[in-house]
């Protein structure tokens, strides 16, 4: 089992940045792949960024390459989500999950456990 708990979401306006990060424990050895996606009200879930474990390759959607950063520190089990450039659009709760087996998905049915989730909410 990997338990998995974020934090560092709240309030921001447009233009400001905010730092998510998502701690985890218990079996993260086995850990090959963490995301984050996001769902807003009366949307799906939908990818945002992924993060291979080992060697730190990463993945954006289109929606937020070149604003957003996915990074991990491997001797915290922490993995982060930088998100500067914010728009209302970006409003969302936003979950970390973990994914034990290769390759890294953009896909949320692919991971095995997620977070509770964190609220970012971006005022115009």
């Amino acid at each position: 089992q990997v338990q998995l708990v974020e934090s560092g979401g709240g309030l921001v306006q447009t233009g400001g940045s905010l730092r998510l990060s998502c701690a985890a424990s218990g079996r993260t050895f086995s850990t090959y792949g963490m995301g984050w996606f996001r769902q807003a009200p009366g949307k799906e879930r939908e990818f945002v960024a992924a993060i291979r474990w080992s060697f730190g390759t990463s993945w954006y959607a289109d929606s937020v390459k070149g604003r957003f950063t996915i990074s991990r520190d491997r001797a915290k089990n922490t993995m982060y989500l930088q998100m500067n450039s914010l728009k209302p659009e970006d409003t969302a709760v936003y979950y970390c999950a973990a994914k034990i087996n290769p390759p890294v998905s953009l896909s949320r049915a692919d991971y095995d456990y997620w977070g509770q989730g964190t609220q970012v909410t971006v005022s115009s």
